[in-house]
């Protein structure tokens, strides 16, 4: 009898109410302190899914740039540094001949301000090689020889610079014919200024240096015979490093950094994530004892009241992820238009990404209701009488 009349007239057990209705209840008591709270986490998984989306992304847009060239190999000089460094164009000759090398092309490639845009890919290739041959003409015509001082844009670096066959494009100091719209087959060819090796050796003066050398191989080697190749180049060219396309631009120090500090700013946006949930589902604890010790007398379990408090909790970070989810997507969309990196990298927002930021928020949620699960099992039957 007492019990009973301990039990207020809206509690779910005068009702015939599922598990998951008393965990949304829960949920539901506070919502503006719930909304905040999912606001907390959507914004963590909003920079997961933003930071990581664009450090992914620069590793996927260049992989398919050299995939567009038919570049197997990259002979570079950046493993230690934020950007290339220009290393000797004799150093070509070293590699040329080795058995299983089909071609070579010699690259100069900066990222410099061109006019209106802060940051630009700038490319010099060798006039003839196999780096012109994904070069499809949309307008206009190819340079007539290395010495022209002509350049090619990408659709998007002709966008993004506002620029038509005829017009003029300052490089540096030096004003060059824009004689051809072209479409790279990839993000970041279609973001590229295309000129020749010369040219460009002589606007920065690099005379006789290069940045890179493209090694197409031969058809029919395998994945072992293209890292026995590698390991032949780099020591024949110990100026710089070789890799296989697709693994270059992961090991260099400019990539760690920049994937460092997304994952660095992700979490301490997490942080606060965690923070608070932990802090909503204490508050929820504390406001629901009288409920918690009613639902202890009435036959539920410990154990029970664990699950219940961390089913919230998880249910917290599973729609704060999505709400994040979806922000990151915006947000991304917003920073590919923004003129310092339009053109540059194409964002890898895959499902793999997507499903690893759910993943997390629901981690974040669990893991935030560990503590206020453990207090809400300490609570006693005995409290149902007070109220």
């Amino acid at each position: 009898m007492l019990f009973s009349m301990a039990i207020p007239q809206n509690f779910p057990g005068t009702h015939e109410m599922t598990f998951f209705d008393v965990i949304t209840r829960g949920l539901k008591r506070r919502p503006v302190r719930t909304g905040l709270t999912l606001l907390g986490i959507a914004v963590g998984i909003a920079a997961v899914v933003a930071l990581i989306g664009l450090s992914r992304g620069l590793v996927t847009s260049w992989t398919a740039g050299m995939k567009s060239r038919g570049t197997d190999i990259v002979v570079h000089n950046m493993r230690g540094s934020l950007t290339p460094k220009p290393f000797p164009a004799a150093t070509r000759d070293r590699i040329a001949h080795l058995p299983g090398v089909a071609a070579t092309c010699m690259i100069l490639v900066d990222l410099m301000s061109v006019e209106n845009a802060e940051l630009m890919i700038v490319s010099g290739r060798e006039w003839g090689c196999f780096a012109w041959e994904n070069l499809k003409l949309v307008s206009g015509r190819m340079p007539k020889d290395q010495t022209e001082r002509a350049v090619l844009l990408g659709i998007t670096a002709a966008d993004v610079l506002k620029k038509k066959v005829g017009d003029t494009v300052q490089i540096e100091t030096e004003e060059l014919t824009v004689v051809g719209i072209v479409e790279g087959g990839a993000f970041v060819e279609n973001g590229s200024i295309v000129l020749s090796l010369p040219l460009l050796q002589q606007i920065t003066g690099n005379q006789d240096k290069i940045s890179a050398i493209d090694v197409r191989l031969a058809a029919g080697t395998n994945d072992a015979g293209m890292r026995r190749l590698c390991e032949e180049m780099s020591r024949l060219i110990p100026e710089a490093h070789a890799e296989p396309a697709g693994e270059h631009l992961v090991h260099t120090e400019g990539y760690r950094v920049i994937s460092a500090m997304s994952w660095g700013t992700s979490l301490l946006a997490i942080l606060v994530g965690v923070l608070g949930v932990t802090n909503t589902m204490l508050m929820s604890v504390f406001e629901r004892k009288q409920e918690i010790a009613i639902l202890l007398a009435l036959g539920w379990k410990r154990s029970r009241i664990v699950r219940m408090i961390l089913l919230e909790s998880a249910m917290l970070g599973l729609l704060g992820g999505i709400i994040g989810v979806g922000l990151g997507v915006i947000g991304v969309h917003l920073m590919q238009a923004a003129p310092a990196i339009r053109g540059l990298l194409e964002p890898d927002l895959s499902f793999n990404l997507i499903l690893m930021a759910v993943t997390i928020a629901v981690g974040v949620g669990v893991l935030s209701g560990f503590y206020p699960a453990w207090r809400s099992s300490r609570l006693t039957p005995s409290l149902a009488l007070h109220g």
